[in-house]
C-alpha cells in the first residue's frame, strides 16, 4: 500500500514544479523592457535628429532589456537645463557639456565615435569676398549656443586671440547658423562638419567654410547615474555591435558616423586642458 501511497505525490510534486517554472517563463516573458530616455543635443532641427537617431535607438533596443526613446530640447540652452536636472538617462553631448555636467549631476563615459576628432568650422557666404579669417574683424558671426563646444567654443576663443573684434548672436540650434548666414542676416557662422554636411543642400550650396579649428575629442554618450552597470555593458555591446553589420553599419552612417568604441572620463582631458572656466558662467545658473 505504501508504494501506492507515494505515486501521488510524485504527481504532486512535478505538477508543482511545473507550475513553478512555468510561471518563471512565463513573467520573464511578460517583463516588459525598461524605457531610458536618450538625449541628444538639438544641433540641429527635431525632425531631423529624430530621423536619423530614432531608427540606431530602435535597433540599439533589439533583444534588449531596455527601451531607447529618443529626446532632444527646442534649442541647446534648453538641453543644458535638462542635462543638468538629469532628466535623461543616458545623452549625446558634446565634450564640453561631459566635462561639465559629469561633475554634477555625475553623466558617466560610455561611448564616443571612433578615431574621431571634433573639428569646428567658421561659415560665410558664398560671394561675400571674405576670404581669411582677419577679415571677420568687426563683423557679425552667429553661434548655435555660447556652450556649443566645436562650433562656439572654440571658434570664439581663437578670434579672441587673434583680436578679432565681433558682434555675436547666439541663434539656438547648427541648422539656424547656416541660414542666418545663407540669409544675409550675419556675415558668418560656427558650426561643424557633420552638422554642416547634413544640413539641406539649397542652404549649403551658398555658404563656404572658411577656416576649421583643430580637433578635439568628440561628442559623449554618457549615462545618468541611476542606469545600472547592467545597462551600460548591454548598451556598450549593442553600439559596438552595430558597425559589425551592414545595417548597422548603414544606420551609424545615418549619423555621420562610423563605428563607435567605448570611452572613459580620460578621454576628454583635452578638453579640460583648454581651461574654459570662463565659459562656466552660462552654465552655473543651471547647475
Amino acid at each position: 500500500m505504501s508504494k501506492f501511497c507515494s505515486f501521488p505525490k510524485v504527481i504532486v510534486l512535478y505538477w508543482v514544479t511545473f507550475m513553478t517554472y512555468s510561471s518563471a517563463t512565463i513573467n520573464a516573458a511578460d517583463v516588459e523592457p525598461k524605457v531610458l530616455t536618450f538625449g541628444v543635443v538639438p544641433q540641429q532641427a527635431a525632425s531631423t535628429l529624430a530621423k536619423g537617431w530614432a531608427p540606431v535607438l530602435a535597433e540599439l533596443s533589439q533583444n534588449a532589456r531596455f527601451d531607447l526613446q529618443f529626446a532632444t530640447a527646442p534649442d541647446i540652452p534648453t538641453f543644458e537645463m535638462r542635462l543638468a536636472k538629469g532628466e535623461y538617462d543616458i545623452a549625446y553631448m558634446n565634450p564640453y557639456h561631459f566635462t561639465v555636467f559629469k561633475e554634477s549631476p555625475g553623466y558617466i563615459a560610455l561611448a564616443k565615435e571612433q578615431d574621431k576628432y571634433l573639428r569646428g568650422l567658421i561659415v560665410v557666404k558664398k560671394g561675400s569676398g571674405l576670404t581669411e579669417l582677419r577679415e571677420l574683424n568687426g563683423k557679425s558671426l552667429a553661434f548655435p549656443a555660447p556652450a556649443a563646444f566645436a562650433a562656439s567654443v572654440i571658434p570664439r576663443a581663437i578670434l579672441k586671440q587673434e583680436k578679432i573684434v565681433h558682434s555675436t548672436k547666439y541663434v539656438g540650434s547648427h541648422d539656424s547658423v547656416y541660414l542666418a548666414v545663407a540669409q544675409g542676416l550675419v556675415d558668418a557662422g560656427g558650426g561643424v562638419g557633420r552638422t554642416f554636411n547634413n544640413m539641406d543642400s539649397d542652404v549649403t550650396k551658398q555658404l563656404k567654410i572658411l577656416w576649421q579649428t583643430p580637433g578635439y575629442t568628440p561628442h559623449a554618450i554618457a549615462t545618468h547615474p541611476r542606469v545600472t552597470q547592467e545597462t551600460r555593458d548591454q548598451l556598450m555591446k549593442q553600439l559596438l555591435a552595430l558597425s559589425t553589420t551592414s545595417r548597422g553599419r548603414e544606420l551609424l552612417s545615418g549619423l555621420g558616423f562610423k563605428a563607435m568604441e567605448a570611452a572613459q572620463s580620460s578621454d576628454w582631458d583635452d578638453v579640460r586642458a583648454l581651461s574654459l572656466s570662463e565659459l562656466n558662467e552660462p552654465l552655473k545658473e543651471i547647475r
